[in-house]
């Protein structure tokens, strides 16, 4: 081959036909910059794949205390223009570990194949960082983080000398959680190299994996049961709260508020006789009072409203006693039994109505201890 005179053209030879071989190398360097990019853009795919399958995954966002994470990446790295260097795509591996939720840090490295524009022919560039890595609180599958660090990057050109600087680098980035142990990276750094001071750019997009570490604790909500302890303390099946009779003997037949009445036993309007239908009635609180001998009972009359109260105070008297004879006359000793009326003094239920009165016409016991 011949070289050219007077020029210095390094890229550049003669063929002995006189022709130049640019052709070829242009060829080659057109066929290097669409697989690269063809390698960026199947990466940028995968990663908007992920991106579809995550969405319709229900996985919480956890960031694990004590976890090793590793990430593999693929983006662009453009050079300050002044470089006359290419801006070309980047491949790297990130290593880090989480100190606790929030907290973590990552050594990473990028390779960047570009080429130059000064003659210096295919150059290499590592990037080497070590970063310090604050994870916000996670909005649902979503954890957006900041990023900071040192570090150093290293030019190795076809021809002339390398080259290594060092490097200080920050940047924000994204993580999307598809599962519990992995998870799409978007990350983008603004790169200042020193020695001649230059500013470049990096994005990149990763899945991160991570291993180990401390699950997070699931929370289950414990509502306070607070239990109340009902007293019934004569077991009459009316609370304590409620039981206006305390004391009543077990067996006894009460009323709503947990008084001994002889339930069902209902007087006609201005009358006291006790009919017959209503014996099994008495005699159901003539067998208690047999159980428990050692009571005695005050009966006690009552009436509706209709009339005057002295006239309701007399009726109650003799609806009382006539309750009392029957108990005698079935064996109850008269000591133990006293009848009192209480007119219409002691409603029970509403005597506006017909049934109301009918209710308040009755005769209560009340055990004597």
């Amino acid at each position: 081959m011949a070289t050219i005179k007077g020029r210095c053209c390094p890229y550049f030879s003669l063929t002995t036909e006189g022709t130049y071989d640019v052709r070829k190398k242009l060829q080659r360097r057109s066929e290097r910059k669409e697989k690269n990019m063809k390698i960026v853009k199947t990466g940028i795919i995968i990663g908007a794949l992920l991106l579809l399958f995550g969405t319709a995954s229900n996985i919480r966002a956890e960031l694990r205390s004590g976890s090793y994470f590793v990430t593999p990446m693929v983006g662009g790295y453009l050079f300050e223009g002044d470089q006359n260097l290419d801006h070309r795509p980047t491949y790297g591996l990130g290593l880090g570990y989480n100190f606790d939720k929030h907290w973590g840090a990552e050594a990473v490295f990028n390779y960047i194949n570009t080429e130059s524009r000064a003659s210096a022919g295919d150059v290499s560039a590592y990037v080497y960082r070590l970063n310090g890595l604050y994870h916000f609180t996670p909005f649902g599958n979503l954890v957006p983080y900041l990023a900071a660090g040192i570090g150093g990057i290293s030019f190795d050109p076809d021809r002339g000398d390398s080259d290594t600087n060092a490097l200080v680098n920050y940047g924000a980035g994204l993580k999307y959680f598809l599962t519990e142990n992995m998870a799409l990276q978007g990350d983008v750094r603004h790169i200042i190299s020193f020695s001649d001071t230059q500013h470049n750019l990096m994005y990149t997009v990763g899945v991160t994996f991570y291993f180990g570490g401390e699950k997070q604790k699931e929370v289950i909500a414990v509502k306070e049961t607070v239990v109340t302890v009902v007293q019934d303390s004569d077991e009459d099946g009316v609370p304590d709260d409620r039981d206006q009779c305390p004391r009543t003997p077990k067996g006894a037949t009460v009323n709503e508020v947990g008084c001994w009445v002889c339930k069902g036993l209902e007087f006609d309007f201005d009358k006291w006789n006790i009919k017959p239908q209503y014996y099994p009635i008495l005699d159901e609180a003539i067998d208690c009072m047999s159980q428990h001998p050692n009571i005695t009972v005050e009966i006690q009359g009552h009436t509706c409203d209709m009339g005057t109260a002295e006239y309701n105070q007399d009726l109650s008297e003799k609806r009382a006693d006539e309750v009392r004879k029957y108990f005698i006359a079935k064996g109850i000793s008269q000591a133990r039994l006293t009848a009192i009326g209480y007119g219409l003094t002691r409603p029970i239920a509403d005597n506006t109505t017909k049934e109301g009165r009918a209710k308040n016409r009755r005769v209560q016991l009340k055990p004597i201890y």
